[in-house]
Parts: structure tokens; C-alpha cells; sequence
């Protein structure tokens, strides 16, 4: 083939790719860097914008007591819905795993929820359900049981709104079902030969064959957890007394409420660092868990 035929074709790849490098360029790399300098700045979206160095850092680490709540609920909220989203869809996929009449529609049931996922829709409905006066508290008053405020408690607020996360186990569920339909079978007879049980055959013989869904698992639901805005802005708004204030509701406060778009730069620069550092702790402490096929 002639080298002026393969040129060619490099370059109609390249104008394949065009959109997307454009699209990349303007609507994502632009912005991830221009909040870099911003995040030095005390730039309001309004007035003129002074280069004050590492002073919105600083103040947020010094004097913004509001941020040190935050990240607490936001690591909390991390903490519980992370472990609890994955335990979930690990546990219906085996039970789904199983050959029987109607499989496919309890699959297309068990999945539903993730198609809404962080939705408006979504959380307003677990708003309405979980209301002093909703449906909840409604099923809870027939069987005698004194109504509990979900959302106006502190005590109960913020595991309400992490209940509504681990309920959306839909993708992570399709993606442990997938997996374990590739576990040998000859692994499971062989189990059944040594007399394990079944409790013994899954961390002995199901559970190391999807450690690697498992990992990419909790690195994509740590780095969604770590960024959730959307329930906590539409249920409960950061309340009652900030249980469930998340940095990236005092994010969002900061830049579109106070006008702090330095400021609140800042703020998604430290929750892109943590999201770094835990992708990093995940990462080093994977070879002791995970384990590969040609390992």
C-alpha cells in the first residue's frame, strides 16, 4: 500500500475524530483548567477578577468551618454508600444468576431504578416518600409504629438520602452478573468434590474470579459518592443543621449563591484531590485483594 493512501487515512481518522476533540477541548479540558486559575483567584463572575494566590486555600482550611462539615458528611455519606451499593448489587446478581422461569423480566425489574439515577425526578420522589406525611411513615402508622421524620432529623437524614443511592444498584448489578456467568464451571465442581459449602464455594471460588469487577466497582461509586449534589440539594437542601450539607452542595453555594467562583474553584479542586488520593489508595491496596486471571 502506498505511503500517500495511508496518509490519507490518518488523516480521515483525525476528521472522524474532530467532534469529539473539539467537544473534549471546549466542554471539558477548557473548563478543568480554567477553574485551576480561577481557584487562585478571587474572581465573583462579575467584577474584576485579582490573582490572590493560594488564599482561597487557605481560608478553607483555616477559617471555613462549613467545609470541615462538609467533607465529614461527604466521607460518611462515602463510607456507607459505597460498601452498601456494592454488597446489594453483588447479592441480587447471584440471585439473579440463577436459571429460572421469568429471569429476564426480574432483571429488567431489579435494573429500572439505574435508569433514573441521580435524576431530579428521583429525588423529589424520595422526598414525597420519605416526608414527615409520606408514604413511608404511612405504612409505618398501619402496623402501630410512631412516625419518624426521615428528613428532619439529623440522626436519620443523612442515611435516608444514602438509602437512595444504594437503592439505584442497577449497572453495577448487570456489569456482577456478567461476571459471573464467566466463572468456570469446572471451578465450582470442583468445590462440590471437596465437599465445600456454598457459603465457602463464593470466597473460595466466586468471590476471587470478579475481584476485578469489584475494584472498578468501588473506584466508580467512590468518585460518584464523592461528587453527589443532586440528592442533597432537592431533598433536604444541606439540612437539618448540615447533616447533610456534601461539598458539592457548598460548592455549588459558593459559586451560584455567594458569587465565589474562586472560591468555590478552590472547593472542586480539593474534592478532585481527594477523589485522587482515594483512587490511589484503592489502586496500591488492590494486589492484595484483587486477583487476575493471569495471576
Amino acid at each position: 500500500m502506498k505511503k500517500s493512501v495511508i496518509a490519507k487515512r490518518g488523516y480521515q481518522a483525525y476528521f472522524y475524530l474532530l467532534p469529539w476533540l473539539i467537544g473534549f477541548g471546549f466542554l471539558q479540558l477548557y473548563p478543568f483548567l480554567s477553574s485551576l486559575y480561577y481557584s487562585f483567584t478571587n474572581y465573583n463572575a462579575f467584577g474584576k477578577m485579582n490573582f490572590i494566590g493560594l488564599n482561597n486555600y487557605i481560608s478553607l482550611f483555616t477559617k471555613d468551618k462549613e467545609f470541615y462539615k462538609a467533607l465529614g458528611v461527604t466521607i460518611k455519606y462515602t463510607v456507607f454508600t459505597v460498601p452498601g451499593k456494592i454488597i446489594m448489587s453483588l447479592a441480587i446478581a447471584v440471585m439473579l444468576n440463577k436459571a429460572r422461569k421469568g429471569i429476564g423480566i426480574m432483571r429488567t425489574i431489579f435494573y429500572l431504578p439505574s435508569l433514573f439515577g441521580g435524576s431530579i425526578a428521583v429525588a423529589i420522589l424520595w422526598k414525597l416518600l420519605f416526608m414527615d406525611n409520606g408514604f413511608i411513615n404511612t405504612i409505618l402508622s398501619t402496623f402501630g409504629i410512631k412516625s419518624i421524620s426521615w428528613l428532619g432529623d439529623p440522626r436519620f437524614a443523612l442515611n435516608t438520602l444514602s438509602l437512595l443511592e444504594v437503592w439505584q444498584f442497577g449497572s453495577s448489578m448487570v456489569m456482577f452478573l456478567a461476571v459471573l456467568k464467566q466463572v468456570p464451571v469446572s471451578l465450582y465442581e470442583a468445590a462440590q468434590i471437596d465437599g465445600a459449602n456454598k457459603v465457602k464455594t463464593f470466597f473460595k471460588v466466586t468471590f476471587p474470579q470478579i475481584t476485578p469487577i469489584i475494584f472498578f466497582s468501588v473506584i466508580m461509586q467512590s468518585i460518584n459518592a464523592l461528587q453527589n449534589f443532586t440528592s442533597a440539594f432537592v431533598i433536604t437542601q444541606g439540612g437539618p443543621v448540615k447533616s447533610t450539607y456534601m461539598l458539592g452542595l457548598k460548592l455549588y453555594n459558593d459559586g451560584f449563591a455567594y458569587y465565589k467562583m474562586g472560591y468555590a474553584s478552590a472547593t472542586s479542586w480539593i474534592i478532585f484531590l481527594l477523589i485522587l488520593f482515594v483512587t490511589m489508595i484503592l489502586f496500591a491496596t488492590s494486589k492484595f485483594w484483587v486477583f487476575y486471571g493471569d495471576e
